[in-house]
């Protein structure tokens, strides 16, 4: 594919995610309208995927394009479009790295988005997410899921049915939801935190499980908080991945204490998010959590944020 166009660089932004959300392993996410990644796409003469430049939390990050998710999905969208052309990447890390939010999916969304955008949107979104999925094989160590990638690339919250074949599901939400975020200062990779997962569990586990993921569904188009409340409970990756997370039950506790409508570990941890219905709830809940934190001197981070329902955006468009 040889192309000329009118702007050859763009400047994208891809938000955070919170995945799982208590009882949806694999299958729940919605995004966040902060924090986020921003990238910098330039179509170039000369052919293949260049990683110019990663900044922010880029220590752990590779320019190895076989090895970067963004420039992984990227390559699987350009194999596709048969491209005589380049792209030239920097990539801004927004967000840390093993935090629970979707720092790998934010990435290989912004690549094809950029790219998509540049090229004036030849694929739909379902195209974009099974690129981006890609991107997300490196990051997982296994078979990669969209339950980060698809509310980073579709906006609110999503229900994956399938990820084998993407069944993006929109679950409404009701506007009053606020998400609180914690991030303590510790790393969490995907892969690791996979490894120590059952391969089995018990029935009456995956019957309170299956009934909590229904009942969710049910509260968030019904706005019936005391459903929401009664639904957020994870009877199968909590008891595991809590062990990882210094004082999870407490800082828990510190949320649920303070009129939060749930609370659970977001993605593979370490972050902890909290639902609530208000901007001031919010905030004196994140201040709780805080507080818990401290007591072990474990310092983190709070993010406050309404469901991004908008997804990835252009920043800017240019010639050059």
């Amino acid at each position: 594919m040889n192309v000329l166009l009118k702007a050859k660089k763009v400047k994208v932004f891809a938000p955070a995610s919170v995945s799982n959300v208590g009882c949806g392993f694999d299958i729940f996410g919605f995004a966040l309208h902060h924090p986020g990644d921003e990238l910098i796409l330039r179509i170039v003469e000369k052919p293949g995927i260049h990683i110019t430049r990663i900044t922010g939390d880029n220590h752990h990050l590779p320019k190895d394009i076989k090895k970067n998710t963004a420039a992984v999905s990227i390559r699987a969208m350009m194999d596709v479009l048969k491209t005589e052309f380049g792209v030239e990447i920097e990539l801004h890390k927004k967000m840390p790295l093993g935090s629970g939010l979707g720092s790998s999916a934010a990435s290989a969304v912004a690549s094809v988005f950029a790219l998509n955008a540049l090229l004036k949107n030849p694929f739909t979104k379902n195209d974009l997410l099974s690129f981006a999925m890609e991107g997300e094989k490196i990051a997982s160590g296994s078979i990669a899921h969209a339950d980060n990638v698809a509310p980073c690339l579709f906006g609110g919250f999503t229900l994956v049915r399938n990820s084998t074949v993407p069944d993006v599901i929109a679950i409404p939400v009701p506007s009053d939801i606020h998400c609180t975020v914690i991030h303590p200062h510790i790393e969490i990779k995907t892969e690791s935190a996979r490894k120590i997962l059952r391969s089995q569990i018990k029935l009456s586990d995956a019957v309170h499980q299956w009934g909590n993921a229904a009942a969710l569904v049910a509260g968030l188009m019904k706005s019936d908080y005391e459903l929401i409340k009664r639904s957020i409970e994870d009877f199968v990756i909590e008891p595991i991945r809590s062990a990882l997370i210094p004082n999870y039950f407490q800082v828990k506790e510190a949320a649920l204490n303070n009129n939060a409508l749930g609370c659970g570990i977001s993605g593979s941890g370490p972050s902890i998010f909290a639902l609530s219905r208000s901007l001031r709830e919010a905030k004196y809940i994140g201040l709780e959590m805080k507080k818990v934190l401290n007591k072990i001197k474990l310092q983190s981070d709070i993010y406050i944020s309404t469901i991004n329902y908008e997804g990835p955006k252009v920043i800017s468009l240019a010639k050059d």
